[in-house]
């Protein structure tokens, strides 16, 4: 089966950029879930203040399952690390491997 690839990229409020880390830190320490094999944190090179998340499931069928378990904690993390994008800079995007 296919690997997906599921990306989001937003721009924070530039004074919020050191809880923004704290909040990423402790995410990346207990994001888990079925069929996810990894999930990174990128800062676009250029632009300060513009992140990127990527999470690389193992197929399709555990892409679509992922928001059904969710930790209670990482939905708090999530909230809060959305109060401190910028409004209408967030973009998604869902990538499936051509080739597996």
């Amino acid at each position: 089966m296919s690997k997906v690839m599921f990306s989001v990229r937003y721009s924070i409020v530039p004074e919020k950029r050191a809880e923004y880390l704290t909040i990423v830190k402790e995410l990346k320490s207990i994001v888990k879930a079925e069929g996810l094999e990894s999930y990174i944190v990128f800062e676009q090179k250029n632009k300060s203040n513009t992140f990127e998340e990527v999470y690389l499931w193992t197929n399709m069928d555990a892409f679509e399952n992922s928001e059904e378990n969710v930790d209670e904690r990482v939905d708090i993390l999530t909230t809060k690390l959305s109060d401190l994008v910028i409004e209408k800079t967030t973009q998604y995007t869902t990538l499936v491997e051509v080739v597996d």
